[in-house]
């Protein structure tokens, strides 16, 4: 894609601290980090998010995710890590090319963790039931 800047880094044409690339995957740090060594993988391919990545890509993609992970973890010191993906505007992607925020994270960072809401009356049951629906016409298409 012309104006993808994560398009532009995989294939060279804008600078990038990397840190592992490979024939199908380029990871590289954040240049506006939530903590150091905040690091992005990819794939040199261009999908908009992870539900239009094929597939095998995923695979091969969360396998390269969990190494990474874990060299993240032990090069920074850090005692744990997110990973995270961002998939629609909503969800808060502002580059719409499939990838993974690994950031490291240390017990007393002040970070904390993500508000939590409580299902009222029948509200968990349904929404269990509206995505299972959804799951049976995904499994028609493949």
């Amino acid at each position: 894609m012309l104006d993808c800047v994560f398009c532009k880094i995989a294939a060279g044409e804008l600078p990038a601290t990397k840190i592992y690339e490979d024939a199908q995957f380029v990871a590289f740090l954040d240049i506006r980090p939530v903590q150091p060594g905040h690091v992005l993988i990819i794939p040199r391919s261009h999908y908009e998010n992870l539900t239009a990545t094929p597939a095998v890509i995923v695979g091969r993609f969360f396998q390269l995710a969990q190494k990474i992970a874990s060299a993240v973890i032990q090069g920074t010191g850090a005692d744990g890590c997110n990973m995270t993906m961002n998939n629609g505007r909503a969800a808060g992607q502002v580059v719409f090319h499939t990838h993974i925020h690994i950031i490291p994270r240390k017990d007393d960072d002040g970070l904390g963790t993500w508000p939590q809401l409580e299902y009222q009356g029948n509200a968990m049951q349904e929404v269990a039931e509206n995505i299972k629906s959804a799951l049976k016409v995904l499994d028609l298409r493949s």
